[in-house]
């Protein structure tokens, strides 16, 4: 027990210690620890040290009080007293202009940083929570200057300071401001380091080290530091509001969650139109077996009973009828024969006028040709692309003609991708501490003084236009001339000033570096921005042009946002576009060519690079064109020497001279040619320009059709019988007369069909649709005419036995025997009968429905768009460029949200319509846009926007530096300038915090747009936003302006697609909700809007083209609607397994293909009509008779005219360097002759054999008739 009463004592005695030492502190608390400015800081020069001071604080004058009242708004120390004086707070201000600029935008977050910094510089209590332990002496009663001080801040307040800033954006950057004030990434970035970092000497704004202590409780006798703080989501008491959703994610709600992606479509885990095509097929097949089946058990039946042959009803009408002068016909058959009669009548007179008067007609066609030809003075090629790809009245080329006359062309670019062959990465160890960092081989130093060389050697290129040197700085992107010519170049290098010597600069002693590259790059890639370093090299990491290099563009191949690990540089000269200045487009053309000169012949064992310039592209294509103009001209050749010879029958060798059509087959060639350039012609005589699809495409279209209706004409003419007592031009107008009308059908079909295509929205396809249209009608037109009287006059020179070519040679007569050519009696004896024997019959049906059902199953999984790899040539430099684009690259192209002329952004609606920052619209236009690019993955939109108004709020503020103007002119004073008679544009008073209004609006508007960032003032406008607002004249009004960000990576067509897709539902969306126009442009929209509607535009199309050749063929074919349906059936077909084809071969559905689809429906015609109309008026007794004898008598023509001959041409294309070529021309050209023949000559005939029309009456009666008494009947018969 005795113990008990001294352990008593001594807890008495501590308490009382601890109480006496509380009470002290709190003595002590009442007194500053410095007051007022002393001498000039050694480590950061311009800077002045803090006087020690321990007495009570002192009051503020008057001055002081404004600037407190400026500062530290809502800071009231009763008597005023504090411990700092004006110049203190003058200093103050000046050290916080960059967070002031940044932050300012979110009310609580700039609140609780300037509670940080006044209670450091002038709290009244500084002794409660500072403690200073370096002076400048070594007496610590003498010293004077402040060298060091420890600040004891609460944990608490240090979290919600930092948790109400850290979302804060920078609009002109595309980052988070911490970014910017952190001294490293935002996202790297935490509550302790941000305010390590600010207290840092080495961030060039703090005079001496400031050592931050962080504690909720006291140390060392310390109380820390722990006011009151706002959460960003709160208001403040002097009425501003919360910040706004992009400066803080707790105000924004739940995050946008992107729509799940539909599932695919599929029965039983199976793709469902694989499964349903399936079922089609097996159903079609039972019901097309039982059919098959039960029709030859019932003909087996009728067979046996001696009145079989009087059941069938398709016997034709027989001329020993009872009556044979008349015919149950019906008013539609009628009228049908009546048609084919005047047709007849029509085409046989024409026919026998030709032959008789040849030198009349040919002088004649040959004049409409010269004539119409003579339009090719005034042809006008295309190949600016946008022309080819984009229609003037699209959505696209609108808003492209808007941005471009509002805001000038988009810049044109001269790009290198960099990599190195070296890949061994190196390890990179800061001296101040901090995990090793590994950076990639393209990052080293040598290689960077490599590149460096490479890129001065390219600034410095001069070329020459019309006499004139041409240099990069007279085309270059320059945002800040006059002030700062120096050229815009988005490279890693320009974080070095594009300078050896910056590159080299670092700063340590014998045995450390302290900092170099490394850390000024690790520092650069977190603050591109900023004008200052906070490493010892204190180098700025803005670009020499005056903007930032965001590290998103200028490095590639690094993951995540780890940039030091990139494999890839990334170097682009924006340079000048031009709309109407030939002569500074034609320098900007001139350097570019220069430059890829350059890069050609560029060599360096340790750099690997792709290029391209803006021209590039275009280049290639022409030379691809030019390139390939061989492999057409073999093609044309090959074509052109089949049809010479196999337009000739030789019936002996004695003969091969006599009986050979070379001559003529070579005035068939021109004939075509001729059409091709009269419909060139007469389309230019109106000012309507060519493409290269035209002129690749046409030829070989117009070859087809036309080869096709020669090979009918004259193999008809070789395999007929001259009638008794007929002459010559008899015969041809009669043999004419039965041909024509189904060349007529073919012809007119492709015509309307081309001509309906036109209506297409597509300038490619409405081009090619015009000209083919043209060109096949006018092919026709000297087909019947002109051919036909040089057939008159080779038939003559045949006759006289004279030898081809060389006609006045005269062969002796002798006696030769008439035969039928090889390939007809093919067809006649082998073939037709084949395909048509009653077993075969259905095995070609199954096949023909299954190839249609596939296909039907595989049209929705065509890929749609154009890779634009496939334009280029196999050996261009190009290519390289496409792959390290899409291998390297990091983010898209830039987006331009464009709000149209018309908002009045001086009103409070207006600006809260379209700004992102307090008090804006949760619907607002920037605040929309963020909102889609924390969604990236499904929007496509990667970074906030720049926004050129919120940056304008903050820079006009009274607070900031930024916004001051000479008080006696009133014209604009820069930040940088020290002037007393530079006063704030607006006063420090409760109206002058708000944003500017009205006439204020417009009166610094200008002035933001020409101020040039800096040191003092890093929200100058000139430099980001010179272009994005369009003024009134006279600076009256705001008209059309526009905010940027940029869209995520894209790779293929689909990623186009889709990024064009929803930046437009985007833009819909915020014009609904602000009530004002807004579109999304971005340079590539115009290549790809086609694609947004391309499937529905081919369905249009090619329904249209269907429709036509239906209605054409019911009238031409006498008004037999059944047989206009079978054809337009067959083509359809013919159509569907085209994109079987597509898919099975990966080609796309684009302009290219698309052409080639409408040029398959004119092609497809050729095969399909000659067999249906021969079928229609043959007057054998049965469908399989009838389809036996059209085949053979019009299908060898069709196979030797369109298939044999296109057949050849087609192969040589596969020799072709152009990718394009191979792909849309050789393999759809294969298939569509492929396609067509087998659907013609094969399908075709099988399908009449089964449900081909029934005899017409009244044409077999008007044959019978015709023919009775004749030669013609016993042939027939």
């Amino acid at each position: 027990m005795g113990v008990l009463p001294g352990k008593s004592i001594s807890s008495i005695l501590f308490f009382i210690i601890l109480l006496s030492e509380g009470h002290f502190r709190w003595v002590e608390a009442q007194h500053c620890v410095w007051y007022g400015e002393c001498g000039e800081s050694v480590l950061v020069p311009g800077k002045k040290y803090n006087c020690k001071y321990t007495g009570p604080p002192k009051p503020l004058d008057s001055q002081g009080y404004d600037l407190l009242t400026e500062l530290c708004p809502g800071y009231d120390y009763g008597n005023r007293s504090l411990c700092c004086d004006a110049n203190q707070l003058n200093t103050l201000k000046g050290s916080l202009q960059l967070p002031l600029q940044f932050l300012s935008r979110c009310p609580a977050c700039f609140f609780n940083l300037m509670n940080l910094f006044c209670e450091l510089t002038c709290s009244p209590h500084q002794s409660q929570f500072m403690n200073t332990t370096k002076f400048n002496g070594t007496d610590v009663t003498n010293g004077t200057n402040v060298l060091e001080v420890q600040y004891y801040i609460g944990q608490t307040f240090t979290n919600a300071m930092y948790n109400a800033c850290k979302d804060v954006q920078a609009p002109s950057s595309n980052v988070k401001a911490l970014s910017l004030l952190c001294g490293k990434d935002a996202k790297d970035c935490n509550a302790t380091n941000w305010i390590q970092y600010m207290f840092d000497i080495n961030n060039g704004q703090v005079p001496f080290p400031i050592i931050p202590i962080f504690s909720d409780v006291p140390v060392s006798g310390y109380t820390p530091m722990n006011n009151k703080t706002y959460d960003c989501t709160e208001g403040l008491e002097d009425g501003s509001g919360p910040c706004s959703c992009q400066d803080c994610t707790k105000a924004c709600g739940p995050k946008p969650v992107p729509p799940p992606l539909p599932p695919p479509w599929t029965i039983l885990g199976i793709d469902a139109m694989t499964v349903i095509m399936w079922i089609c097929y097996t159903t079609f097949l039972l019901f097309f077996i039982g059919a098959v089946l039960g029709a030859w058990c019932y003909r087996k039946r009728t067979v046996m009973s001696e009145y079989g042959p009087i059941l069938d009803s398709n016997t034709p009408l027989s001329l020993n009828g009872d009556n044979p002068d008349q015919v149950n016909a019906s008013c539609c058959e009628t009228m049908g024969e009546c048609f084919e009669n005047a047709l007849r009548t029509l085409f046989s007179c024409w026919g026998s006028f030709c032959v008789r008067h040849p030198f009349l007609v040919i002088l004649g066609s040959l004049m409409v040709v010269v004539a119409s030809s003579g339009g090719l003075v005034y042809m006008h090629i295309t190949t600016d692309p946008v022309d080819l790809w984009s229609a003037p009245t699209s959505q696209a080329r609108q808003e492209k003609d808007y941005f471009d006359s509002h805001f000038g062309p988009f810049f044109r670019t001269a790009q290198l991708i960099i990599t190195t062959p070296l890949i061994d990465p190196f390890i990179y160890s800061p001296y101040f501490g901090g995990s090793d960092v590994p950076f990639g081989a393209i990052l080293g130093k040598d290689i960077l003084h490599q590149v460096l060389d490479l890129q001065l050697d390219i600034e410095s290129l001069i070329a020459t236009y019309e006499g004139e040197s041409v240099t990069l700085k007279d085309i270059c992107l320059a945002p800040l001339a006059p002030y700062n010519d120096n050229c815009t170049i988005l490279s890693v290098l320009n974080y070095f000033q594009n300078s050896h010597a910056e590159l080299d600069h670092s700063v340590g002693d014998d045995f450390f570096v302290y900092a170099d590259f490394h850390s000024h790059f690790l520092y650069c890639v977190s603050a591109p921005a900023s004008l200052n370093d906070t490493t010892l090299l204190h180098d700025p990491c803005l670009g020499t042009y005056g903007g930032p290099i965001f590290p998103w563009l200028a490095l590639g191949g690094y993951d995540e946002t780890n940039y030091n690990n990139a494999t890839a540089l990334v170097i682009t000269f924006p340079l000048n576009n031009y709309l109407n200045d030939s002569v500074r487009l034609g320098k900007a053309l001139a350097w570019e060519k220069e430059f890829i000169k350059f890069m050609k012949n560029f060599k360096n064992p340790n750099l690997t690079i792709a290029f391209s310039s803006e021209r590039s592209i275009e280049d290639e294509i022409d030379r691809e064109s030019n390139s390939d103009i061989s492999t057409i001209v073999v093609s044309y050749a090959i074509m052109f020497i089949y049809i010479s010879l196999a337009l000739g029958h030789i019936n002996s060798c004695r003969r091969v001279m006599v009986d050979s059509k070379i001559s003529l087959g070579i005035a068939g060639i021109l004939i075509v040619l001729s059409s091709v350039s009269s419909s060139l012609g007469i389309f230019s005589y109106f000012g309507i320009p060519l493409t290269l699809i035209v002129i690749e495409v046409i030829p070989f279209l117009v070859l087809a059709v036309g080869v096709d209706n020669i090979f009918i004409i004259v193999q008809t003419y070789q395999r007929d019988e001259r009638m008794p007592q007929e002459e010559l031009h008899q015969q041809i107008g009669r043999i004419l007369g039965d041909v024509a009308p189904s060349m007529f059908l073919s012809s007119f079909s492709e015509t309307v069909a081309f001509f309906l295509g036109a209506l297409s929205n597509m300038p490619a396809v409405r081009t090619f649709s015009m000209f083919a249209g043209l060109a096949v009608f006018i092919d026709f037109l000297l087909q019947i005419s002109c051919f036909v009287s040089l057939l008159g006059l080779d038939a003559r020179r045949q006759e006289g036995n004279r030898l081809d070519i060389f006609c006045c040679v005269k062969l002796p007569e002798g006696q030769e025997t008439k035969t039928d050519s090889f390939l007809f009696r093919f067809f006649k004896k082998i073939f037709a009968p084949f395909i048509l024997k009653e077993w075969v019959r259905p095995i070609i049906v199954a096949v023909f429905v299954g190839m249609l059902s596939f296909s039907i199953a595989v049209v929705n999984k065509v890929e749609i768009g154009l890779d634009q790899k496939l334009s280029m040539p196999d050996d261009s430099y190009v290519l390289n460029y496409f792959k390290n684009l899409s291998m390297y690259l990091h983010t898209g192209a830039p987006v331009y949200f464009v709000v149209e002329d018309g908002l009045d952004y001086s009103s409070p609606e207006g600006q809260n319509a379209v700004c992102g920052g307090v008090g804006c619209s949760n619907d607002s236009l920037v605040q929309q846009v963020y909102s889609a690019s924390l969604i990236s993955n499904y929007t496509t939109i990667a970074f906030t926007p720049s926004s050129w108004l919120d940056d304008y709020f903050d820079w006009v503020k009274p607070r900031s530096s930024c916004c001051r103007y000479y008080n006696a002119s009133g014209d604009f004073c820069n930040a940088s300038v020290v002037n007393p008679s530079c006063v704030h544009c607006r006063p420090m008073t409760a109206e002058g915090k708000q944003r500017p209004e009205g006439e204020d609006f417009m009166k610094f508007l200008p002035m933001f747009l020409s101020d040039n960032p800096n040191i003092k003032c890093g929200k100058g406008g000139h430099a980001a936003y010179a272009t994005a607002v369009d003024l009134h004249p006279n600076n009256t009004g705001v008209g059309a302006t526009y905010f940027m960000t940029y869209h995520t990576i894209l790779k293929e067509s689909p990623d186009y697609i889709e990024a064009l897709k929803m930046a437009r539902i985007l833009a819909e969306n915020i014009t609904q909700s602000i009530g004002h126009k807004v579109f999304a442009y971005s340079i590539f929209y115009v290549f790809y809007e086609q694609y947004l509607t391309i499937a529905h535009d081919t369905a249009v199309n090619l329904s249209l083209s269907l429709a036509a050749i239906f209605v054409v063929s019911t009238v031409l074919l006498g008004f037999e609607l059944w047989s206009a349906a079978l054809v337009s059936v067959t083509i359809a077909m013919i159509l569907v397994n085209m994109f079987g084809v597509m898919w099975l071969w990966n080609i796309s559905l684009n302009a290219v293909s698309l052409v080639n689809l409408v040029m398959c429906c004119g092609i497809s015609v050729e095969f399909c009509s000659h067999i249906v109309r021969a079928f229609s008026i043959s007057v054998k007794k049965n469908r399989v008779e009838r389809a036996e004898e059209a085949l053979a008598h019009m299908g060898s023509s069709v196979f030797s005219g369109i298939t044999l001959t296109k057949f050849g041409g087609i192969t040589i294309l596969a020799l072709s360097k152009s990718q394009i070529f191979q792909v849309f021309y050789f393999r759809m050209y294969l298939a569509i002759v492929l396609l067509g023949a087998a659907h013609g000559l094969i399908f075709l005939p099988v399908l009449l054999s089964y449900i081909g029309p029934s005899v017409n009456k009244a044409k077999v009666f008007a044959a019978n008739k015709r023919n009775a008494g004749t030669e013609r009947e016993r042939l027939l018969n």
